[in-house]
């Protein structure tokens, strides 16, 4: 039976780890106190996540602790520069269109613009058979853990940023195991966040847009992901939707296959290092800035879909440091 992680904190401060089930009841997990020891556990018996939760102990309020500001993002690590953020593009069906209005300015003519060429070649080779390997996507970097804020958290961007967009996905977590094999703890609904209008200026900007934050649901499912994610992402303005559209994911919705998008990450040795973890971003095709609305400062984004219970849910902040600044490098 596949179960959902939350990690949190309890009224006194201490650290522990909740196994919620099917029904939605939460109970303490005895064998660790942090999903990555968690997962360091079932590595070194070699057995499922949820068998290595075993044996479960007294219930917990997951919805009180969530209300009380004490769940934290699902996956942390003790020194934040071991856990690496990065992501796909392109790799949904529609995926293309919203990147395409941005790009297609950019040039002229009857030339498909890059964004669409990288998007059918994933049409055509993102679900190659059994022993093949298919296409390699759009593939980004956004940060390290200094980067992943927890549930209900501000989504800040820099101050020379000119815009905060949602991306409304589903992350894989992997913990690099001791001889180097990567292994998957499970799957988070996500919010990539990006900078859509750096972005649409010029598509070579795409690495600068994504050194955003970026923020996960509070849970992880663990287990394989549903070939069809259905859900919704809306915008929330002074305690009203401002904008709402259906969110899909999952194989079914994908031109690329979970495991192809996997093996073009992990393919590189230095994404491989024992005791790392790695938050990777599988992309989306729902976007509100690709139907020309405009986020401000206070909107609150949510994102749900089933399996997950808890939405993700982070309001829009903007650092508040002077608008202009040039950094200064000393010689020594």
């Amino acid at each position: 039976m596949p179960l959902r992680f939350v990690q949190l904190k309890t009224p006194d401060g201490a650290r522990a780890l909740a196994a919620v089930d099917e029904t939605g009841a939460a109970r303490k997990v005895g064998s660790a106190d942090t999903l990555y020891a968690l997962g360091q556990l079932a590595i070194d018996k070699g057995v499922s996540l949820a068998d290595a939760a075993q044996p479960l102990g007294e219930t917990v309020d997951v919805a009180a602790a969530l209300a009380e500001g004490r769940v934290l993002a699902p996956i942390d690590h003790v020194d934040p520069a071991h856990l690496i953020l990065t992501g796909t593009g392109l790799t949904h069906l529609g995926s293309a269109e919203g990147r395409d209005k941005m790009h297609k300015a950019a040039q002229s003519g009857e030339n498909l613009t890059d964004s669409m060429r990288m998007f059918l070649m994933g049409v055509e080779g993102g679900k190659p058979a059994d022993g093949q390997e298919g296409v390699q996507p759009e593939w980004f970097y956004k940060g390290d853990g200094g980067q992943l804020v927890g549930p209900g958290q501000p989504l800040t961007s820099p101050s020379f940023a000119k815009d905060g967009g949602e991306e409304p996905e589903i992350a894989g977590v992997y913990l690099i195991g001791p001889d180097g094999t990567p292994h998957r703890l499970g799957f988070c609904l996500a919010n990539e966040f990006s900078d859509h209008v750096i972005e649409r200026g010029n598509y070579l900007w795409l690495a600068h847009s994504k050194l955003r934050q970026a923020a996960l649901g509070p849970e992880l499912l663990s287990g394989e992901l549903p070939a069809d994610v259905r859900g919704a992402s809306r915008i929330v303005r002074g305690g009203e939707t401002v904008w709402e559209k259906p969110f899909l994911s999952g194989e079914a919705n994908m031109s690329h296959t979970i495991a192809n998008l996997e093996h073009h990450h992990f393919k590189y040795a230095l994404f491989r290092r024992p005791g790392d973890v790695h938050v990777h971003f599988f992309g989306t095709a729902t976007l509100s800035f690709s139907e020309g609305f405009q986020t401000q400062v206070g909107d609150v984004f949510e994102i749900e879909a089933a399996p997950f219970g808890l939405p993700v849910r982070n309001p829009l902040a903007q650092d508040a440091a002077p608008a202009e600044v040039t950094v200064v490098v000393k010689a020594l």
